[in-house]
């Protein structure tokens, strides 16, 4: 019997739970109804149209002003949809989608592609309609077409003008400076401690009865620092003639090697001393990196020169060749323009040139009127953009005005 009790019990439950549910079902309206306005929101209104500037004529610029309903009441805003068009009167299918913004935002840059045969292309002295639609939840209502506006290409890109004054200012420092190093001016250039110990390393050598061994780096003869080489190996040159010291130059690349021959022949020549340049004291190793190296580190080992110069293009050969020079007893003297190989030589050589310090040695050494020239008015633009830097600074700090973010940029409007 006690059975039977609990079965109808549990047949009871059942029942009175699927009408609960079915109840609760038919008083809940569906989610998809209660977010689907009974009207569109408001168009947007004053749709204005401008060719984009500073680009490849392919961009226009799509201004309006927000509809009544952005981001308010029933009839919310949730986006903008931007149409182009060629004719205002085109059917809905040939008005083609440019892109869509959230509400609040009232501007847009269509950038159309520049190839033909893109889908997104856009082409330039074109007449083109836009439309802007404001899309609620599930309907959009569309303002009025605007047109017609033209693409242009842009003769000149306003958000350049800082390039523009800066490229002026260091050409007529340029200019001044080299014209001042021509009339026979005396520029100043800081002391490199690096370079002021060539002599005195070439002396040591000529002391010792040891060679200087040479070493231009792994670059080519196109890479900056090795052409800065060049010309300190032309003043080395002339030192070592005078002092009649012999030098070694071993090299990486034949065309360097060349140029490297007639430097060092050049330097002799200089000295009153043609009749001492040997040939063979500028030779080529190889052109492959570790191979170079290891010949460079053989050399070193073998013939204990008195002083190592290091100058050029580095990469992880520095610290080989460093450590070599260490061994031997040399002094070293080094420098390159890769900032990842500078702590080494930092620290295992006796001076170091860091960066740009290496092209302002071969000013510094050469003299030459463009070399002096082209460094002081380096030097002072540096100095100039260090003090806009810190105006604009002090104005945003002490004003709150926002002159640091792309103060030259020029609204569309």
């Amino acid at each position: 019997m006690k059975y039977i009790i609990l079965l109808f019990l549990t047949c009871l439950s059942l029942c009175l739970s699927q009408a609960i549910l079915a109840q609760t079902a038919s008083s809940d309206p569906p989610a998809e109804a209660a977010l689907v306005p009974s009207e569109p929101p408001a168009p947007p209104g004053n749709l204005t149209l401008k060719d984009l500037p500073n680009d490849d004529g392919h961009g226009i610029a799509v201004k309006w002003d927000l509809s009544p309903d952005d981001g308010a009441g029933a009839k919310s805003v949730i986006s903008y949809d931007i149409y182009r068009s060629l004719s205002p009167d085109a059917p809905d299918s040939l008005w083609k989608k440019a892109g869509t913004v959230v509400l609040g935002v009232k501007s847009y840059a269509d950038k159309g592609n520049r190839e033909s045969d893109n889908d997104d292309y856009l082409p330039k002295k074109t007449n083109l309609y836009y439309r802007v639609y404001a899309v609620g939840a599930g309907v959009r209502s569309v303002a009025a077409a605007a047109g017609p506006v033209q693409a242009y290409d842009n003769w000149f890109n306003t958000l350049k003008v800082p390039e523009l004054i800066f490229c002026v200012v260091f050409l007529i420092l340029t200019v001044r400076f080299i014209n001042m190093a021509k009339r026979g001016i005396d520029l100043y250039v800081r002391p490199l401690a690096g370079i002021e110990a060539i002599d005195e390393a070439i002396g040591r050598a000529t002391e010792m009865g040891k060679p200087i061994l040479y070493c231009l780096g792994i670059g080519t003869a196109g890479d900056i620092a090795t052409i800065a080489s060049f010309t300190i190996l032309g003043r080395v040159a002339r030192k070592v003639a005078e002092y009649q010291t012999s030098m070694i130059v071993p090299c990486i690349d034949p065309i360097v090697m060349t140029i490297a021959q007639e430097t060092v022949k050049a330097g002799y020549a200089d000295a009153g001393r043609p009749d001492a340049y040997k040939e063979d004291s500028v030779y080529y190793v190889t052109s492959q990196q570790f191979p170079y190296v290891a010949a460079v580190n053989g050399t070193i080992i073998r013939e204990k020169p008195a002083t190592n110069i290091y100058l050029g293009y580095f990469l992880a050969e520095s610290l080989l060749l460093a450590e070599t020079g260490v061994m031997a007893g040399s002094i070293q003297i080094a420098g390159t323009d890769q900032v990842s190989q500078l702590p080494f030589f930092v620290v295992a050589c006796d001076y170091t040139l860091l960066g740009e310090e290496l092209y302002a040695a071969s000013a510094y050494l050469g003299r030459e009127p463009l070399l002096l020239g082209t460094l002081k008015a380096q030097d002072y633009l540096k100095a100039i953009a260090l003090v806009c830097i810190f105006a604009l600074l002090a104005l945003r700090v002490f004003t709150g005005a926002d002159v640091i973010h792309k103060p030259f940029d020029m609204p569309w409007w």
